[in-house]
């Protein structure tokens, strides 16, 4: 990646047109509110410039996306403490407090457990299966893919399927010697519509069903045929965006087809004890509402068990873990809490939703195209937090409660279409996203945030139009 190091400051004609144009928002985003006289505290603004900042590097490539999160969240902090959002003292609890530690240690336990599993080869035999299913049509192996990768995003959380399904993606695409690069942009999209469908599939999900009492049946009755279209969309669009990567077979494909993908297995008694220990944590996760244990407990202590009884060294499998990928979530977890502490996000809310004058449809849609947008730039866990009081007081509304007479407000269904499909609009509007984009890192094939944007920004306002219509048609049909 071009960074500064490498090259020196200012000597890249995209790192100087990246920070003249973070000047001039930056300027814009001071000077704007007085103009119109808006009521915006400086911690606002200036987080405000510190989160906007963190999308002109990326998308610029200036420095590493890690890096860039380091900074903007020791910038974060001192803004906080200076503005008075915190006191010095109470700084430390307050990031600690930020950080989604639930997130980060299911990642870091579904990390040590595909490790260990790379170990025993069944990434390469999957691979070499699945090549082999395809007999070399690139467009049915992306449906196979995609379509696998969203089902199983409905059972088990979108990361943990990224998780397994990238390295399988790796090992085909070695052995068809092209680039994987499609591949993962459709299954990190798909893995975001299909995790929208369930109560388990996306964290916010998890939130939005405890708050309003929504058990597992419901959440994929309600939002299970809207995701079903939005899937269908999602293979055109993917047929038309990677049309020119779909149209050629790979040249080895008779190395492919006779190739014997049993020979891959490298220790079968290793492979038991690894699917045992993943199927075991997949069932947990799917009952850990029922037995109030969260899912970070049950993924580090199934990559415990799985590190034990595979006898292991844990230096190698933790050399293998993602730390650059870790790093980046917690920084982003406190710049993003600052920013919600000095009222940012609240803001943003309460002004959209103050646009529609209380018309219930017109309510839904602000809620849904919103909670799209802002979960594209903003982790949707925060965001989804913000939004839960404010569906609560909205339902209370007469107008509101008496057009959506439903056990089920739907206006609850409007915020997790929203922030479910909106992480697909940039690189770091999903867990997901960021996982994939730094195991394709760690493997040698870099995905900028402009390539990721020109995708997946496009096919977030597609997925949702679709859906929100959908969504609106099945609700309208129940009222």
């Amino acid at each position: 990646m071009t960074s500064l190091v490498e090259h020196g400051p200012f000597v890249n004609k995209k790192t100087i047109i990246g920070l003249f144009l973070l000047g001039i928002l930056s300027a814009t985003i001071w000077i704007v509110p007085d103009v119109i006289g808006f009521d915006a505290s400086i911690s606002l603004r200036l987080l405000a410039i510190v989160l906007l900042s963190i999308y002109i590097v990326l998308a610029f490539e200036i420095v590493h996306r890690t890096v860039i999160v380091l900074v903007t969240a020791a910038v974060a902090i001192i803004i906080g403490i200076t503005t008075g959002l915190f006191e010095a003292e109470k700084s430390f609890e307050f990031a600690s407090n930020s950080i989604d530690f639930n997130t980060i240690g299911l990642l870091l336990g579904m990390m040590i457990i595909v490790s260990v599993l790379a170990e025993t080869g069944i990434f390469q035999y999957i691979g070499v299966k699945m090549s082999k299913a395809s007999k070399g049509s690139m467009w049915k192996l992306l449906v196979m893919m995609s379509v696998f990768t969203a089902v199983t995003s409905m059972f088990i959380d979108n990361v943990t399927t990224i998780l397994l399904m990238i390295p399988v993606t790796f090992s085909i695409f070695k052995t068809f010697r092209r680039s994987p690069i499609p591949f993962i942009l459709a299954q990190v999209l798909a893995s975001n519509i299909g995790g929208t469908a369930t109560l388990i599939g996306d964290p916010p999900n998890i939130m939005i069903g405890s708050a309003a009492g929504i058990d597992f049946n419901a959440f994929l009755i309600h939002m299970g045929p809207t995701i079903g279209v939005s899937l269908a969309a999602s293979l055109i669009l993917f047929k038309i965006f990677f049309r020119n990567e779909l149209k050629t077979k790979p040249q080895n494909l008779e190395e492919i087809m006779s190739q014997d993908e049993r020979s891959f297995i490298k220790d079968r008694p290793l492979l038991i004890k690894s699917l045992l220990v993943l199927f075991g944590t997949i069932a947990l996760f799917v009952i850990h509402g029922a037995l109030h244990i969260e899912p970070s407990i049950i993924a580090l202590g199934s990559a415990g068990v799985l590190l034990l009884i595979s006898r292991i060294k844990p230096e190698k499998i933790l050399h293998e873990v993602d730390w650059s990928t870790l790093i980046f979530f917690a920084c982003l977890f406190i710049t993003i809490s600052i920013g919600k502490e000095s009222g940012m996000i609240d803001v943003l809310a309460k002004t959209a939703l103050r646009i529609t004058e209380g018309n219930p449809w017109a309510t839904f849609f602000t809620i849904t195209w919103l909670s799209a947008v802002a979960s594209a730039f903003v982790d949707n866990i925060p965001f989804a937090a913000t939004m839960i009081p404010l569906i609560d007081i909205l339902n209370q509304s007469p107008t509101i409660a008496a057009e959506f007479d439903h056990a089920i407000s739907p206006l609850w269904w409007a915020l997790s279409l929203g922030v479910g499909l909106g992480g697909n609009g940039t690189l770091i509007g999903s867990s997901a996203g960021v996982i994939a984009i730094g195991l394709a890192e760690k493997h040698g094939h870099r995905i900028t945030f402009n390539q990721f944007f020109k995708i997946g920004f496009p096919f977030m306002i597609i997925t949702v139009a679709a859906g929100s219509v959908v969504l609106m048609l099945d609700i309208m049909l129940r009222l």
